[in-house]
């Protein structure tokens, strides 16, 4: 679809092309944000010196349909935060529900402009937490006189919708949906009279009240009739109409708002013809279903994800501070030993509502840090909040390992195992490979190299992960115990470890030492052995986790090594004489020409910025040396650059070779990359046994430094 680019030079708060790079167009957006787009896509750029309405700080009030949202963000780019944003306290308040809904319909419109209001509904952890995580200067608007908010922000609103729900709940979504189109609030009569009395007569632009609709299908079908093609298919918010959460978000968007149960043929139905309107790859569901397994399941036949979401709060606000995600350095690993390795995995790090609220808790229980750990957290935060991964990266140890819940980008479930459904039909599988595509790309912005898979894969299913997220060390797989034995494992592409987590959901630490001294107990101490299981969250947090150091040591004292999921599964591959990253090796030794920052960044496991290599002259080239300290068979690179690291992307190295050598003298070219635009670099090569590798820049960014992000070499024994 050809693109035409109105660019608004006298106005604050547009996008600005900033640069051109054939055959990729760079647009920078004022909220920092940058993304590309094909030079052969674009039909047409225009200039516009049109006349605007503004809001109180002089920025254009923008309609839901006028947002700047690239193909490949799950949200729009929205501008940024203001430098005061009012809060209010619902819960001090004391607001109805119909109210909530209210006032996060109006967060949703004027934060789509410009992001000024925060609410607290869940009040969970302290109210400080995010926004000063965010970096956010507030003020409060007084619990007593909760509708100083609205008066704050009226000129920015057009009317009112008037609703009842009487008759059936789901008049508040209905009611949502059609406000978020068009800048309207939605309302009761009750609420109507709270605004009168407040000096606030809007207009009645939409009545509902004469509706006689009484069930979800009657009431979703009048909004799939009246008002689904003005909703923009990027985005389904799936929310019980009391629960008023992510109500902003889709109000911003201009979203559907529904709560349609797929166990009912007619909700089903009517739900699937939402869903089919969606595209694989790029548009998801954000909140919840009526139940979890048939709403899952439905959005995966769909080639869709869910982002579980239901509590989560103020994502207009959180997705407008737009900072890349500071991805930590990987620790290195020792020495591969004849040992048991163990990883240990907590659930349930899908559902954003829980990175927001419980997580914020759980994360500071005294027994973090002690043992190593694996925490599930959703990749979709790299957008939604990317200060909320970089919160707990920031507070993380060497012993805090960070991966995706199920199943990669939002949760979605190619098997349902509690009711023996294959997702597997030709038509699903072929749609989970634009799932899985965007996986990878989410997962790399998070820098999540592992991912738990509900229930199972098939083996077209595990090829798909293989080809599509190279960003991936392993797959892990839920085993429920409900077949005969336990699920296999098994290795996709010859590089991909797919296991099981056995158990899964355990309730606590003598569990998981019950199940794995089902292997522990046949140790013999000649080869290495691998086990792996997750524990529930709501039963089993750090502090009583760290039990496992003792009970497993107990079961073969002095064998059991408790490890990082990335090291497990490197240790997984290197025992397999699988490739595995070398850079992660302890002996790795790194070198460089001249820099700025020390060699060893270059190949540290992180590509952002505070820990990026950068040449120290302008002139173009550098170079970057890779030591392993004996012959590997190496059959795969990754260079990332700037980029990569949430710099502008003029800044990526355009030229440069990876060579490898036996003896650190004579060299061999592996890899040619010239004219490079993109933010990674990376190449399959034929096995070739060598024990340096040398990354050889010539030409460095558009200022003349070269930068590395991250260097990764692959190979085997």
């Amino acid at each position: 679809m050809k693109k035409i680019y109105l660019l608004l030079a006298m106005l604050p708060g547009v996008a600005q092309l900033m640069a051109q790079q054939s055959p990729t167009m760079i647009v920078n957006a004022t909220n920092g944000a940058s993304f590309r787009t094909d030079v052969e896509d674009v039909a047409k750029i225009t200039f516009s010196e049109a006349t605007y309405n503004l809001n109180g700080n002089g920025q254009r009030i923008l309609e839901a349909d006028e947002l700047c949202w690239p193909e490949d963000r799950l949200l729009p780019c929205f501008p940024a935060p203001a430098e005061n944003i009012k809060t209010l306290d619902m819960n001090s308040a004391s607001l109805t529900g119909e109210e909530r809904v209210m006032f996060c319909t109006l967060q949703g419109i004027i934060n789509r402009s410009c992001p000024r209001i925060l609410l607290y509904n869940h009040n969970e952890e302290p109210k400080s937490t995010w926004p000063s995580a965010h970096d956010l200067k507030t003020s409060a608007v007084r619990p007593s006189s909760p509708y100083q908010m609205v008066i704050l922000f009226q000129n920015e609103i057009k009317g009112l919708v008037l609703y009842s729900n009487e008759l059936s709940e789901h008049y508040s979504n209905l009611a949502a949906t059609i406000a978020g189109l068009d800048r309207l609030l939605p309302v009761t009569p009750e609420i109507r009279a709270k605004l009168v009395a407040n000096g606030l007569d809007f207009p009645v632009v939409e009545d509902l009240t004469s509706q006689t609709m009484t069930s979800a299908v009657q009431i979703y079908t009048y909004l799939y009739n009246n008002y689904w093609d003005r909703c923009n298919h990027r985005l389904l918010v799936s929310i019980r109409p009391t629960i008023p959460y992510v109500h902003d978000i889709a109000a911003a968007c201009g979203s559907a708002c529904v709560w349609l149960d797929p166990r009912k043929s007619r909700e089903r139905s009517l739900l699937d013809k939402m869903l089919k309107d969606m595209t694989p790859g790029r548009d998801f569901v954000l909140g919840w279903y009526a139940e979890e397994r048939s709403g899952i399941g439905e959005a995966t036949k769909y080639g869709l994800s869910t982002v579980p979401a239901d509590f989560f709060e103020n994502a207009t606000l959180y997705t407008a501070v737009n900072n890349p995600v500071v991805i930590p350095p990987v620790p290195k690993r020792p020495k591969l030993e004849n040992k048991v390795y163990a990883a240990v995995y907590i659930s349930d790090g899908d559902n954003i509502q829980y990175c927001q609220h419980a997580m914020a808790k759980i994360f500071e229980q005294s027994g973090r840090g002690k043992m190593a750990l694996n925490w599930t957290i959703s990749p979709s935060l790299a957008d939604i909040s990317p200060m909320m991964l970089n919160y707990y990266y920031g507070k993380a140890t060497s012993n805090d390992c960070f991966v995706s819940g199920p199943s990669g980008m939002g949760y979605t479930m190619p098997y349902d195992a509690h009711n023996s459904v294959y997702y597997g039909s030709s038509t699903s599988t072929t749609l989970l490979a634009p799932y899985a595509r965007l996986t990878q790309r989410y997962i790399e912005k998070a820098g999540l190299r592992v991912i738990t898979i509900w229930d199972e894969v098939s083996d077209t299913q595990r090829q798909i992960y293989a080809d599509s997220c190279k960003y991936l060390y392993g797959l892990t797989i839920n085993d429920w115990e409900r077949q005969t034995g336990r699920l296999t494992s098994a290795v996709e592409a010859d590089r991909l470890a797919v296991v099981p987590q056995y158990p899964c959901y355990a309730n606590g630490a003598d569990v998981i030492t019950t199940f794995f001294n089902r292997d522990i107990r046949n140790f013999k101490g000649t080869e290495p052995m691998f086990v792996t299981g997750q524990a529930s969250v709501w039963d089993a947090g750090p502090d009583k986790l760290v039990a496992l150091q003792t009970r497993l040591d107990e079961l073969s004292p002095g064998n059991v090594n408790i490890v990082r999921a990335d090291h497990w599964f490197s240790y997984y591959n290197e025992a397999h004489n699988l490739p595995f990253n070398l850079c992660m090796l302890e002996e790795t030794a790194v070198t460089s020409s001249p820099a700025q920052t020390d060699a060893g960044f270059a190949a540290n496991g992180s590509p952002s910025e505070k820990y990026m290599w950068i040449s120290q002259t302008a002139d173009g080239s550098a170079w970057v040396q890779l030591d392993f300290k004996e012959p590997y068979s190496i059959s795969r690179y990754v260079v990332r650059h700037a980029e990569a690291g949430g710099l502008d992307p003029r800044l990526n190295s355009r030229n440069l070779t990876i060579e490898t050598s036996l003896d650190g003298n004579t060299w061999t070219t592996a890899g040619t990359h010239t004219g490079n635009t993109s933010p990674v670099s990376e190449g399959e090569i034929v096995a070739t046994e060598a024990r340096y590798v040398r990354v050889n820049v010539t030409d460095g960014g558009a200022d003349g430094f070269v930068r590395i992000g991250d260097i990764e070499i692959y190979g085997s024994h």
